[in-house]
């Protein structure tokens, strides 16, 4: 492995492993999906994933199943939740492999770390990627995917047969992780791609479709028939929930995912558009630039995924995952053609707002931890009240060692030539989310956790009680009240689930203070600094009392 390839190997580690433990599940996504995976450790169905006593399937199984896997394997050395993370770390290092070996068979050698660095400093990729989030597995398997469909397209003896292969498995590992729509996308991407390109029709691709169907067409079938066969019923609901709700709903924005680009893919999508006008000014030496396979997959991906994901019923970034990849490829090759004024503005920039993060960031740890400035120092635990501040040797060490790599690797860009922005740009990025967590994490895990409320709660509980009932608990709390407390609710918002229990759990707000008639309040809390969200414990009055 050359000195380049281990900077780059080095970089996607270090950039990964931050943030994938010491912090609880967080709101609301990490909550609820490790609620989840928390019911499978504790001997619940991998056939129907289950949220504290409830049925859940808004996804299949197969992230909860690797996030339970990993945390049963670090159970011995690390909390399950941070076990679970791990799965998230597993499936972003195979989203680089895999976006990088695509780039390299459709761009030539050295352009596949491009890709993966452009990815990894996407800023809407950072927060997503280190969190127990069942979207990180499709992202996997679109990378997969688009390596698959760059192999099917080469000359080379065998490749599209691993191709079809390869596609077989990304089609069931994004329907085993996500559902319809995404897999839909994948699909139609690659029965697209004959009518863009001539490169992909041909025998060879017909071999990889078929050998594609072999393997996918199982895959996705294996889960909803088992489901079906224990019950009908449940098959229903799961149908309900990810094909009549798919196209319907009041989460739709048609220009949602293009609103969102600017920030959420830069600046890959800047380079974009750099390689589509150098493409465009080859014209006359290359008739049709854009439906060479180098341009024709990506930009058939980004098409296809943007139009399929803005017609969807619900617009979030998270959702926006899938874009990254195809964005990736497409700017990989405008990489090295920048102009010289362009690339080095992109590296001083990059240089510049790094340096001055580092400096920002140990000055407010210096606040934070040493207290010292006092001003800063009071401000921030007014923000977050209940940290306890103190020195952190593993962290301090940790941190300081990212410092000091980026001024290492700083006398070290001369030597990397044409790659030196994004190489520039890519550490930038590691360096700061290294620091953001090794100097801030405990802090900002403070406010965000679920632990001190709901242990609180669980400790008021009277020594005997028949059950506990909930009203207006979101999926995230039922989650994490399972997790920290050990509580499971019945809500009443579930005809099925409803129980004459003795105790009533409610979330609400600051401004309610009248109990529900019937009830008496005995215990009531909120995250430390958290002035609106309230949740409170009631206990059933005797027949003919009054609440008080």
């Amino acid at each position: 492995m050359s000195q380049r390839h281990l900077l780059i190997v080095v970089l996607c580690f270090a950039w990964i492993l931050p943030g994938l433990i010491g912090h609880d599940p967080w709101k609301s996504d990490e909550a609820y999906t490790f609620g989840v995976v928390y019911e499978l450790l504790q001997g619940g169905s991998w056939l129907k994933p289950s949220l504290a006593g409830e049925t859940f399937l808004d996804e299949p199984p197969l992230y909860y199943l690797t996030a339970a896997a990993t945390a049963w394997l670090t159970s011995a050395i690390l909390p399950l939740h941070d076990g679970a993370r791990l799965a998230t770390g597993f499936y972003m290092g195979l989203t680089f492999l895999f976006c990088g070996l695509a780039s390299r068979e459709l761009h030539g050698r050295g352009k596949g770390a491009i890709a993966a660095l452009l990815m990894l400093g996407c800023f809407g990729l950072v927060v997503r990627s280190h969190q127990i989030v069942t979207d990180i597995a499709p992202l996997a398997g679109f990378a997969m995917g688009y390596y698959a469909l760059a192999l099917a397209q080469s000359q080379k003896s065998g490749s599209p047969r691993i191709g079809g292969l390869l596609l077989g498995i990304a089609i069931g590992m994004v329907f085993l992780s996500q559902g319809t729509l995404e897999t839909a996308i994948l699909v139609l991407i690659a029965v697209t791609l004959p009518l863009v390109s001539a490169a992909w029709r041909t025998r060879g691709y017909a071999q990889t479709l078929g050998i594609a169907a072999l393997i996918a067409v199982p895959a996705v079938a294996a889960w909803p028939l088992a489901l079906h066969l224990q019950s009908p019923a449940l098959l229903d609901t799961w149908l309900q929930h990810d094909l009549l709700t798919l196209f319907t709903g009041e989460g739709r924005e048609l220009f949602y995912y293009l609103r969102v680009l600017p920030w959420y893919a830069f600046p890959v999508w800047v380079v974009c558009l750099w390689t589509l006008w150098m493409a465009r000014k080859q014209a006359p030496v290359q008739p049709h630039p854009y439906t060479a396979p180098a341009l024709a997959l990506p930009l058939t991906g980004l098409a296809l995924t943007m139009a399929l994901l803005s017609v969807g019923s619900n617009a979030r970034d998270l959702y926006a995952l899938p874009l990254l990849p195809a964005l990736a490829l497409l700017a990989a090759p405008g990489v090295g053609s920048l102009r010289r004024g362009s690339a080095n503005l992109w590296l001083w920039f990059s240089v510049m707002a790094t340096t001055f993060f580092i400096i920002v960031g140990w000055f407010y740890w210096s606040g934070l931890e040493l207290g010292v400035p006092a001003r800063l120092h009071a401000h921030l635990h007014r923000i977050q009240p209940g940290y306890a501040p103190g020195f952190k040797a593993m962290a301090f060490t940790l941190a300081a060692g990212y410092t000091l790599a980026w001024f290492v690797l700083l006398t070290q860009l001369k030597h990397l030539k044409s790659e030196r922005p994004v190489i520039a740009w890519a550490a930038g990025v590691t360096v700061i989310w290294g620091l953001l967590n090794f100097l801030f994490l405990p802090w900002i895990d403070t406010g965000k956790s679920y632990r001190s409320v709901f242990t609180s709660m669980q400790q008021s509980l009277p020594a005997q009680y028949r059950c506990v009932s909930s009203r207006n608990l979101a999926e995230s709390q039922r989650a994490m009240l399972h997790y920290v407390g050990n509580i499971v609710t019945h809500r009443e918002e579930v005809a099925t689930r409803r129980r004459d229990c003795d105790l009533l759990v409610i979330q609400g707000v600051a401004k309610e203070t009248v109990a529900p008639p019937g009830w008496r309040k005995i215990w009531e809390g909120a995250r430390p600094g958290d002035k609106v969200e309230r949740y409170r414990l009631y206990r059933r009055l005797p027949s003919g009392s009054t609440s008080r």
